[in-house]
């Protein structure tokens, strides 16, 4: 696993928008920014925990992205077996309309 995803799990998961204060959410920001795709699927099930309540500033869907580069995408039974999220969710919606849940 590389040291940036470390860093981000060190961090831990991204705090709501009303939360978070600008210069976590830019440090959240310049860190998944910094990742190179495609993410292992190790580094893959990481950033899903990472998973803000709410948008936090588009961050989710920067997980998603990379998320979605993982070379065995969808991940399948990890993410059948995560809590119930609202981004989770659209990981899943975003496999089947790409044909890709089965």
């Amino acid at each position: 696993m590389r040291d940036i995803i470390r860093e981000l799990i060190r961090l831990g998961p991204i705090p709501s928008y009303s939360e978070a204060t600008s210069e976590i959410l830019d440090q959240y920001s310049d860190l998944l920014e910094s990742i190179e795709k495609p993410v292992t699927d190790e580094e893959a099930k990481e950033l899903i925990i990472l998973f803000s309540p709410d948008d936090a500033g588009d961050l989710n869907y920067a997980i998603i992205h990379l998320v979605e580069t993982s070379p065995n995408w969808p991940l399948q039974d990890f993410l059948t077996n995560q809590p119930n999220s609202e981004f989770v969710e659209v990981l899943i919606n975003r496999a089947k309309r790409g044909g890709l849940w089965k």
